[in-house]
């Protein structure tokens, strides 16, 4: 092994590579330095025992690559909303026949969800599964307000927010009717629910995880 390591290389090779030549003293000094250099934990004893038993394998420091942190997409903030009004709907498309099909398809998403609106079903049932329901598209009728302008008003939800409904009526008007000091109804296949708005001030997708809990009076 050593009298390979040691070996002088040929004139023809030496020139070629632009290499001086050096005697075997020389290059086992570099051979020595070269490998203290590369494995600095072991001892000169250890490293000729490995230069006598197997291949060497130079160890490599591999950079360690920083994982790169993903980026969140963010939604809009409710002012970018507001500024670029998402949810305004456009006077062109404030007509009442236009969302006469949205109705149609709330009652059928409402038969399915009270398993058909049986005659013998269980009205405290079905009242439970309404409060809980997607309301955009149902048919409803303001029957007690403080606000004795709200009274009669009646059309369809085209959004609920926390504190509003906003409904267009057949005269193809756009009210936004506050929830606070108001009792809603609507109707179902023969169905009527009453909704009291105070109690009802969540969003959508909040109510269908909040427990209604049953009270004998309610006020305004």
């Amino acid at each position: 092994m050593e009298s390979v390591i040691y070996s002088k290389l040929p004139p023809q090779a030496a020139k070629l590579l632009d290499l001086q030549p050096q005697g075997s003293k020389e290059a086992e000094a570099f051979v020595n330095a070269f490998l203290k250099r590369s494995m600095p934990r072991l001892k000169d004893e250890a490293i000729q025992d490995k230069l006598t038993r197997k291949a060497v394998v130079l160890e490599h420091c591999a950079k360690r690559r920083k994982k790169e942190k993903r980026k969140k997409t963010k939604g809009f903030s409710a002012k970018q909303r507001r500024e670029m009004r998402l949810f305004e709907v456009k006077p062109e498309q404030q007509k009442y026949e236009l969302f006469q099909p949205l109705h149609e398809l709330w009652k059928q998403y409402i038969r399915d969800l009270c398993n058909g609106l049986r005659p013998d079903a269980q009205p405290q049932m079905i009242q439970a599964k309404l409060l809980k329901a997607d309301l955009h598209g149902a048919i409803v009728t303001v029957t007690k307000s403080k606000c004795p302008s709200y009274v009669g008003i009646t059309g369809i939800i085209l959004q609920e927010m926390k504190h509003i409904f906003k409904i267009i009526t057949k005269e193809d008007k756009l009210k936004v009717i506050p929830k606070i000091n108001n009792v809603f109804s609507l109707e179902v296949d023969g169905f009527i629910s009453h909704i009291y708005g105070s109690k009802f001030q969540l969003r959508a997708s909040e109510r269908s995880a909040k427990k209604f809990k049953a009270k004998g009076t309610i006020d305004l």
